[in-house]
């Protein structure tokens, strides 16, 4: 598996992490653990997604960071294969 395809599956991991713990802090709005538990997992998703957009390019649409250019056209997008 491809360093890109790793950070890939990470940044997903973490998204998958903090959906589910989100949906716990819906019913439990004061469980400290919890809060913690998202507070470290949106850090972690945070650093993951900035390395990916540094590598290889807007993981999102809305990542685009060139105000003369729309990158989000310059790679395959996340959910392709490379050949």
């Amino acid at each position: 598996m491809s360093e890109r395809d790793q950070l890939l599956k990470q940044i997903q991991m973490y998204e998958f992490a903090l959906t589910d713990v989100g949906l716990y802090l819906d019913s439990h709005p004061t469980c400290k653990n919890a809060l913690a538990y998202f507070e470290k997992y949106q850090h972690l998703h945070h650093e993951a997604m900035e390395r990916y957009q540094a590598l290889y390019g807007p993981i999102h649409m809305h990542g685009n960071k060139n105000s003369n250019y729309w990158t989000w056209v310059n790679n395959p997008w996340p959910w392709e294969l490379e050949a």
